[in-house]
């Protein structure tokens, strides 16, 4: 048997529209070794999934091959579709990046990963339901024969990430390609399912092309990375050879854009600017005929903590953790009890009006610029919004001040005519960025504010956000489960868990001097420590 499961020669994609027609991929070339891990980085739109879905030709109809794909010794272009789909989800099986939209919510667990061992092995019955209570012990979930006639809803995410896992092996492929598999995950769950892959990975004798732009899972994990821009590999090699010695300037930009170190002091005398006490968010567990209160969700409990002016709170912790809901709790967009004083005056105490007045100078931006946006809306009525409930201002003006927010966050005067959907992501984050900040508030919520983004755009608006704190003196509370992120970018950080705070402190002695398991299990599945 070959070393090389998998070669790929001068591949070139594009797709045809009408009479027009697009390259996606030009002359891709690269293989990979039996029981060995490709990492394809890159950000959006440089390739990655494309060519990943060319390797069992998955792409649209009006998509254009050329070149060469050798699997295990045969051209894979040019194979029939009944021939295929031998190869789909047996030899070659696919575990994508959100799996709540690859699993079908109407179907058991039992019935989604029996479904393969039917199709490829002909299994029914009793083997079929012992197969899958077999994959699913292999993938660690807990209580295997009792969660086959869960539905995916029922599933925690890591849960529903290792069914999809237990799927792409229900077969035993010699090669798995992992589309972003972690993005949407905890950096706790993140490292669990990278531990399982890389066992199974090690005892299946199995091969990984491993898509993502998390360079420091790369790092950990593969044994030779392709770096892809614009459609183009620009750069291979081995791991150590790509991290230690990168040729190319775009390898090297995005080796840098990962987030560093620690944030600098701020020496600068500061006063007080918020100020929460034994804040409580419990919501009513109620049942019966007469929905009768049976219990509470303590989604946030006895949380107290301080933040000064020019201050960044970064508040880490897994979902479910309590951290949205206290943002919002804050910002007096859910109910809760407790105090929460913000520049001296108890928000508890506020009727609808004071409200309003404080929520010009309390503003939040969310993690999907996309889904904050109305797409009805250009991007003119959308950064002037606030302007028209909480100022009264003439046309001109307003105009005038929608321009200067825009360039402020490095957006063109001619965009303002535009959509939302005309945008990259990064560009519609600096959009919900001008938003914010046309009110001039002097608190800033920012939760998950760059999780969706590739790493070299996360660092334009980290870089972004960090010169708009220091020209405004803005507060940050910066809500994320990325601990390395929430490291450069804080002075101060809590740890929260089940809704109260595990642990908190300055951010570089909280690091150095970890007090809790729990702070001690989130730096070190970071790779931070």
């Amino acid at each position: 048997m070959s070393d090389t499961v998998l070669s790929v020669k001068n591949l070139s994609i594009s797709f045809k529209n009408n009479s027009d027609s697009k390259t996606v991929l030009i002359n891709s070339n690269f293989k990979i070794k039996r029981g060995t891990t490709l990492s394809l980085v890159g950000e959006s739109g440089s390739g990655k999934s494309i060519t990943s879905l060319a390797l069992v030709s998955l792409l649209p109809l009006n998509a254009s091959i050329v070149g060469s794909i050798n699997f295990n010794g045969e051209e894979l272009i040019g194979l029939s579709e009944i021939e295929l789909q031998k190869i789909r989800g047996n030899k070659i099986s696919f575990i994508f990046q959100e799996p709540m939209t690859s699993l079908n919510p109407l179907h058991t667990i039992e019935k989604q990963i029996g479904e393969s061992l039917s199709f490829h092995q002909n299994l029914s019955g009793v083997e079929k339901t012992q197969k899958v209570v077999e994959l699913l012990e292999k993938v660690k979930i807990p209580n295997a024969h009792t969660r086959l006639k869960d539905y995916p809803h029922q599933l925690s995410g890591g849960q529903k990430q290792r069914v999809m896992i237990a799927i792409a092996l229900a077969n035993k492929p010699d090669l798995l390609i992992a589309d972003e598999p972690t993005t949407s995950l905890d950096v706790t769950i993140e490292k669990e399912i990278i531990d399982l892959l890389m066992e199974i990975k090690s005892t299946e004798k199995m091969s990984i092309i491993f898509i993502t732009h998390n360079l420091r899972i790369v790092k950990q994990i593969s044994d030779t990375v392709c770096v892809m821009q614009n459609g183009k590999i620009i750069e291979q090699g081995s791991t150590q050879e790509i991290f230690e010695s990168p040729k190319s300037n775009y390898t090297k930009k995005l080796l840098n854009s990962s987030p560093k170190g620690f944030k600098k002091n701020n020496s600068k005398k500061i006063s007080q600017i918020l100020n929460v006490r034994n804040l409580k968010v419990w919501f009513p567990i109620k049942r019966g005929f007469l929905r009768r209160t049976k219990g509470f969700i303590k989604a946030v409990d006895q949380i107290s903590f301080d933040l000064m002016e020019e201050e960044t709170l970064g508040i880490v912790g897994e979902s479910g953790s309590g951290k949205t809901s206290l943002a919002l709790a804050i910002l007096k967009l859910i109910n809760s009890e407790g105090s929460i004083t913000f520049q001296n005056q108890n928000l508890q105490n506020f009727k609808s009006r004071n409200l309003l007045t404080f929520r010009k100078n309390a503003q939040i931006i969310f993690q999907d610029p996309y889904g904050s946006l109305s797409p009805k809306m250009n991007i003119e009525a959308i950064v002037g919004e606030g302007l028209d409930v909480h100022e009264k201002i003439s046309k001109s003006k307003r105009t005038e001040m929608i321009l200067q927010i825009l360039n402020e966050v490095g957006l063109d005067e001619d965009m303002i005519t535009r959509y939302p959907h005309e945008f990259s992501g990064g560009q519609r984050q600096r959009i919900a960025i001008a938003r914010a900040l046309i009110l001039k508030p002097k608190l800033l919520i920012l939760d998950e504010p760059t999780s969706a983004l590739d790493v070299s755009v996360q660092l334009q608006v980290i870089n972004l956000l960090k010169t708009i704190q220091k020209k405004y003196s803005l507060s940050y509370i910066f809500i994320s489960h990325d601990i390395a992120l929430i490291k450069s970018v804080s002075d101060k950080i809590i740890i929260m868990k089940d809704g109260i705070i595990v642990e908190s402190g300055e951010t570089k002695s909280l690091f150095s001097k970890p007090k809790e398991n729990y702070t001690k299990e989130l730096i070190f599945s970071s790779n931070l420590k």
